[in-house]
């Protein structure tokens, strides 16, 4: 069965950035390292503070694009459902 994630990133100021990926410890590793070129760099944004992981790409991508649509304020709101002391769910992955 495929994974697939949607994710979401922040920094200490408090910017987000909403994405998907089928390797989530790839891609927190490229975000962390700052092997991606954008936003993400340019803000230094590299902790994991909210994901869902997906079976169905289509499904992924439908969730994606409605989260990215939100206010900050329902974004935020998300994250503390499954993370609301804001910590870095990555904190503790290999290879960072």
């Amino acid at each position: 069965m495929n994974s697939y994630y949607i994710y979401i990133l922040g920094n200490r100021k408090g910017a987000l950035h909403v994405g998907i990926t089928n390797d989530m410890e790839r891609r927190i590793y490229e975000h962390k390292k700052k092997l991606v070129k954008g936003f993400t760099r340019k803000y230094n944004l590299n902790q994991l503070l909210f994901m869902e992981e997906f079976s169905d790409i289509y499904q992924a991508l439908d969730a994606e694009k409605q989260i990215k649509g939100w206010l900050r304020k329902k974004k935020l709101a998300l994250i503390r459902t499954m993370n609301p002391k804001f910590e870095d769910l990555s904190k503790d992955w290999q290879d960072h």
